[in-house]
């Protein structure tokens, strides 16, 4: 449904070295970078899998406070991701865990990146399509 989503942040270099630390786990790597001289402006990086789909930039950071949810395979992974935020200097908005106020099988991790956005890792492997509220 969404090709790629960007935002500023107010340290470039700092959250790009945050999101590559904790993304790794999930295969997500830096794909991109435009630098000011390319776009007239500011400098991008786009991270994802196969082509740049989540992008951090230079500029004017937001105001209020992003939420990024990323997925994840299984459990273990929501673990890593989390345990490598908290050591990148993330600050701890919900351990992993289950969540079943969302449904049964949703085993999610937050944390808040160095701009204070809510980053979510989750797995919902176990969850079963099909059932409402599911």
């Amino acid at each position: 449904m969404i090709d790629h989503v960007g935002f500023p942040l107010s340290d470039y270099q700092a959250s790009r070295a945050f999101y590559g630390t904790i993304l790794e786990p999930l295969d997500i790597r830096p794909i991109m970078e435009v630098t000011p001289e390319e776009t007239g402006k500011d400098a991008h990086c786009g991270f994802g899998i196969e082509k740049p789909e989540f992008w951090i930039g230079t500029g004017t950071p937001l105001s209020g406070v992003l939420h990024v949810a990323f997925t994840a395979p299984d459990r273990k992974t929501v673990d890593e991701v989390h345990a490598r935020a908290m050591a990148a200097g993330a600050r701890d908005n919900g351990a992993p865990g289950l969540r079943p106020h969302y449904h049964s099988a949703y085993y999610a991790a937050f944390m808040l990146d160095p701009d204070g956005h809510n980053i979510d890792v989750v797995s919902q492997a176990c969850r079963i399509v099909g059932t409402h509220g599911a």
